[in-house]
């Protein structure tokens, strides 16, 4: 949530002949204070306690000369007027300052911002001239902020600065990333085009519809596309069966079904109804994914990555689920596919693509896709 006072939009970058800000012990630097606002965003996912991160940027100050003299009046005025569990620091160093009020609670979450909002803004105009005020960026920023419901995924921005800093590391090995992935899928395409074929004309033959089937799933930062299978269901089929199911096993209340009369069990629907018998191989031996190398040819979709799930997936999502989706692109393959895929439950599934997107290089892909025939084959799909 942004809530921008007089002075809103200026750089974040100082000059570099500024002078420094005078050093406050009380103060963190940069590094440690971007790092416990991603502590926090990860208790505040468990304990479902709100905390505020309010920033007070003076780069308008930066073509006086005078950003000195104000940040040191901000940071004397904070340390007044925010209490003792409350934590100041550097959002970007002798540029940015920020401050996180910690479990902040209540349920009237509105009228609480607001009451911060005045009190920090009424002890910056007692030590601030009228100018220098003026001269001040400030903007609040709740986590998770629930006063904003336009989409079920949170939004990059300053709540995570982490994330953002770690994706400026990767520019290079994500451009590499990106050039596998045109790679491998036009690859893809061209060598398994007579496939495409013969499984179009069985998709025909086994029932009356469309060879693909397209639904609409959820990307990287919640952005909606179009993902292609190959049709594996009776056309008009009803998803509520699908979604009572996942509904559950997302909120770790679905038993595992039984696979294929082997004794193991899955947490996938595997007597569906729905599903054609040419639909049912299909699953079973994942060809119905290979229409997505077309998602992953035009960006949508990476060859590996988190699966992208339906829109109803999302809307039952834990908070700290939500994570997955702004962490990595989604893909075809990924460590959960390769590391038990149905076999395990949701919540490990999701900690599987958290732990991919934490530990992520060009050399963990080439070993899951080299590892994904043999997890396809020698496990199934189901």
């Amino acid at each position: 949530m942004n809530s921008p006072l007089p002075g809103n939009g200026s750089s974040l970058v100082m000059g570099a002949q500024a002078q420094s800000p005078e050093r406050h012990s009380s103060v963190f630097e940069e590094s440690a204070f971007r790092r416990m606002i991603s502590l926090e965003r990860k208790r505040s996912e468990r304990s479902r306690k709100p905390f505020l991160l309010m920033l007070l940027d003076a780069g308008h100050a930066q073509a006086t000369g005078k950003t000195a003299p104000i940040l040191n009046c901000v940071l004397e005025a904070l340390s007044e007027s925010v209490r003792e569990t409350d934590v100041i620091g550097w959002y970007e160093e002798n540029a940015v300052v920020g401050v996180m009020f910690t479990e902040i609670g209540g349920d009237d979450r509105p009228f609480i911002v607001s009451t911060v909002m005045n009190r920090m803004t009424s002890a910056l105009r007692d030590r601030l001239t009228a100018e220098r005020f003026r001269q001040v960026s400030i903007s609040f920023h709740l986590f998770p902020d629930d006063l904003q419901q336009d989409s079920p995924v949170p939004k990059m921005g300053a709540l995570y600065p982490d994330l953002a800093q770690r994706d400026q590391a990767r520019k290079l090995l994500t451009a590499l990333k990106r050039a596998m992935d045109v790679a491998g899928s036009l690859a893809a395409l061209v060598v398994l085009s007579p496939l495409f074929l013969v499984i179009a004309i069985a998709v025909k033959r086994s029932s009356p519809g469309p060879v693909f089937f397209r639904q609409w799933r959820i990307g990287q930062h919640g952005v909606p596309f179009v993902f292609l299978k190959f049709r594996s269901m009776k056309v008009g089929s009803d998803s509520s069966i699908h979604q009572h199911y996942v509904t559950r096993l997302i909120a770790g209340q679905a038993d595992p079904q039984p696979a294929d009369g082997n004794g193991e069990k899955v947490y996938k629907l595997t007597r569906d109804p729905r599903i054609t018998k040419v639909g049912a191989f299909l699953r079973r031996t994942s060809l119905d994914e290979l229409p997505q190398f077309f998602n992953v040819l035009t960006g949508k979709m990476s060859l590996v990555g988190p699966r992208p799930p339906i829109p109803y997936e999302v809307e039952a999502y834990d908070l700290w689920h939500r994570r997955r989706l702004l962490e990595a692109k989604p893909g075809i393959t990924g460590l959960w596919q390769v590391n038990g895929r149905s076999r395990i439950k949701f919540d490990d599934m999701v900690r599987l693509d958290l732990r991919y997107a934490r530990t992520w290089s060009l050399w963990m892909d080439i070993k899951i896709l080299l590892r994904t025939p043999g997890a396809i084959f020698g496990e199934g799909a189901y």
